[in-house]
This record gives structure tokens, sequence and C-alpha cells, in this order.
């Protein structure tokens, strides 16, 4: 068993699993940690606990410290001098003529690196305007091309269903969502009603996609002629949550049976 801390990055919505590095923590501390080649500031959303080595990708980056003031003000610091960046960004990139629809920029807590996102239907050849940027602002500059669901992650926004985005509020990752998905909830394959306001198919439309599966193993599908006491039929509706099927027999019209009535 490894100690971890879960700690959580506002300007990149991801989470990350650290060594407390023997530093007593609690959660919503502010701390900054190392992560590869550069220093971010984060907080605390879970407190130390002790995970199976199995579980984690090995080896831990550190939390360094408890941040300070002085941290603090240098991440404010940093957070404004990124909104100028941001800014100069698009005005280059307009002026190189290239395509690119900017979404965020952010400073590492350390002034190594200035990570930007875009938007682009295509690949860009940023590489003017990375080396207009670096010359600027005298640290590597990250150019990250990202899709419409990264953006909504990044803008937020209310989806369909009245709530905050999912993606924006609670998910660290984009898990793959296909068609099949909706056709196996038995839902109108209507883009108004499954895409979200990215474009895309609802993440929402995974969490539940096990759960039909299950109920749906003992239920006969939809088309199928299927035999019953009643005789041959085919089935025309399945309601997996009172375990009925409806069937249209000859001569005797729809008759719905049950799960049992199958058995």
């Amino acid at each position: 068993m490894i100690d971890v801390v879960v700690i959580s990055v506002e300007e990149t919505s991801s989470i990350y699993y650290l060594s407390p590095n023997s530093l007593e923590l609690k959660k919503n501390d502010l701390v900054v940690f190392q992560l590869e080649n550069m220093e971010l500031l984060g907080k605390v959303c879970k407190e130390p606990y002790q995970e199976k080595s199995k579980n984690l990708v090995l080896p831990l980056f550190n939390v360094l410290r408890l941040a300070t003031k002085e941290d603090l003000k240098t991440a404010e610091k940093n957070k404004e001098v990124a909104q100028e960046a941001l800014k100069e960004a698009k005005k280059m990139s307009k002026n190189l003529d290239l395509p690119m629809n900017f979404v965020d920029a952010y400073y590492s807590f350390d002034n190594s690196q200035l990570i930007l996102s875009f938007l682009a239907e295509n690949r860009v050849d940023f590489r003017e305007l990375a080396k207009k940027l670096a010359s600027k602002y005298k640290t590597r500059i990250e150019l990250r091309q990202v899709g419409v669901r990264d953006k909504s992650k990044k803008i937020g926004g209310l989806g369909p269903c009245g709530l905050f985005l999912c993606c924006n509020s609670f998910l660290t990752d984009f898990n793959s969502v296909s068609i099949n998905m909706a056709k196996n909830q038995m839902l109108a394959l209507n883009p108004s009603k499954i895409n979200g306001i990215c474009g895309r198919l609802l993440c929402c439309l995974s969490y539940e996609n096990d759960t039909y599966t299950e109920m749906k193993k003992d239920l006969p599908a939809v088309g199928l002629v299927t035999d019953t006491p009643m005789g041959m039929g085919k089935v025309v509706s399945v309601d997996i949550f009172n375990k009925t099927y409806s069937v249209d027999l000859k001569e005797k019209g729809i008759v719905v049976f049950s799960k049992e009535d199958k058995e």
C-alpha cells in the first residue's frame, strides 16, 4: 500500500494522484506540486490515504509544500499574464492568417511553460506563432489542439437535463460514447435529444448503459419472432422496467407477456 493524496487543478480541470511527501494535508488545502518538468498549484480534494500500487501509475510525483501567501500572489499574477498571452495569441494568429480558435491559456506555477488550447478543423502549422510567443514571453510555449468536447469542459454551461455539464463539474476524462448506447437504451435517435451542447453524443449515455444491458438480458429483442404460450409472434416492444414484452400474434393482436412467461 502506498500513501496517496488527490489534487485537483482549476486551470486544467484535472485531478492528480500524488505522494503527500510526509506532509500533513487536509481537504481544500492549496499546495504546490511537481508534475514532470513543471510545478503546478492545486487543491487537495481527497486527504492522504493508502492505495494499492497496482491501481497507480508509479513513480508518483510529490507534493512540494503547502502554498504560502507569496505562492498565491504568484498564482494570481500568472493568471493575469496568461490572459494577456491569450489575447496576444489571438491577435498574432489572425495576423499570420492561422485558422485557430483559442479556448484558454495558463502558466505553470514556476513559469516554465505557457500552455494555450485552441480549436481548429484541420491540423495547423503554428511553428511561427510559437516562436513569436516564446520570444515575447521568454518561456516554453505549448499549443494544444483540442476538440469541441474539451471546449465545453473548459467553458461549462447547462445540459438538456438542466444541470451543469458533467464534463465541467466532475468528469476528469471523456469516456467512449457510441450511438449503440442510445439504441440499447431505446432512445429516439434524434440529434437534438442525444447530443450535448458540444454537438457530440451525451456523456451520460454511458452512465446507465450497463444497467440497461443487464436488464434486457432475459428479454427478447424487438423484431424477433418468438414462441409464446399463445403461439408464435413478432416482438413489437419491450418494457425492461416491468420485465414485460408485447408480441403481435396472428388473429389475437398484440398481447403482453412477462419475463416469466418466456421462461
